[in-house]
């Protein structure tokens, strides 16, 4: 392949040691998927694959730093999200995206929970929410994330408010029945894709799921076959190893 051919998609995240989460998950999901993944580090956490101790946020300053000097040499027209510090800075780095590039669309993985119980964006006021809402191309919470951002109303419901302002991936990961059904809102219309629910757990599954989604975007899919085909990688993701980290095979 040649410079020219290349499609280089970015990640905005934080880093994990342990490369099941963040921005090391991202990177190989992108690689695995045939695209070339850049990236920008938020945080550097203390982790493991089920210990959570902490976080040092990277600065916005930095943050820009990073993107400008990627931004300068490499065209990307599709970006993910994960952790990020408040939505302030949230806000921030969507804007500085779109004076770059007006095209560009972003993919938000609401990260408001680490799996070992540590809580980020405490609060989440509602018309910051819709603001951001507006500048993105799609949104991938699960249900405890829907619940956390539209607390009054039933998950798929808050799902069906977030998509009057963008797509939303409603994840099913976390239903309590034998189901791993995701929906799918785009355009007020709604979209089901079933699994049955695999019992093995895995860290950095939302991280995978919302990386394989945004290559396929990339690589031209539309929506609906993107979180089609990132929903069979994450499923075999999950069943690539029985410890808590998996492998991304090529």
């Amino acid at each position: 392949m040649t410079e020219e051919e290349k499609l280089y998609v970015l990640s905005i995240a934080g880093f994990d040691p342990s490369g099941g989460a963040g921005i090391l998950a991202d990177i190989k999901t992108f690689e695995a998927n045939k695209v070339y993944g850049l990236g920008v580090c938020t945080a550097i956490t203390f982790q493991n694959d089920n210990e959570f101790e902490g976080l040092s946020w990277v600065g916005e300053e930095d943050l820009k730093k990073q993107l400008n000097i990627l931004l300068k040499k490499f065209h990307v027209d599709w970006v993910k999200i994960g952790l990020v510090e408040n939505m302030n800075v949230l806000k921030n780095i969507v804007s500085y995206l779109k004076k770059n590039n007006p095209q560009i669309r972003i993919v938000w993985d609401p990260i408001l929970k680490a799996s070992a119980g540590f809580q980020f964006h405490q609060e989440i006021k509602r018309e910051d929410l819709i603001e951001l809402c507006k500048n993105i191309y799609l949104i991938t919470p699960n249900f405890k994330e829907i619940k956390k951002l539209i607390p009054e109303k039933s998950e798929e419901e808050g799902a069906g408010l977030l998509s009057g302002y963008c797509n939303v991936l409603l994840k099913g990961g976390h239903r309590e029945d034998n189901k791993a059904t995701d929906i799918l809102f785009e355009n007020k219309i709604k979209f089901t894709f079933e699994s049955e629910k695999i019992n093995m757990d895995k860290h950095g599954t939302g991280c995978v799921l919302s990386s394989a989604i945004l290559t396929n975007l990339a690589k031209g899919y539309d929506l609906v076959e993107a979180c089609r085909e990132g929903k069979e990688y994450v499923s075999d993701f999950i069943k690539s190893d029985n410890s808590l980290l998996g492998f991304h095979y090529v």
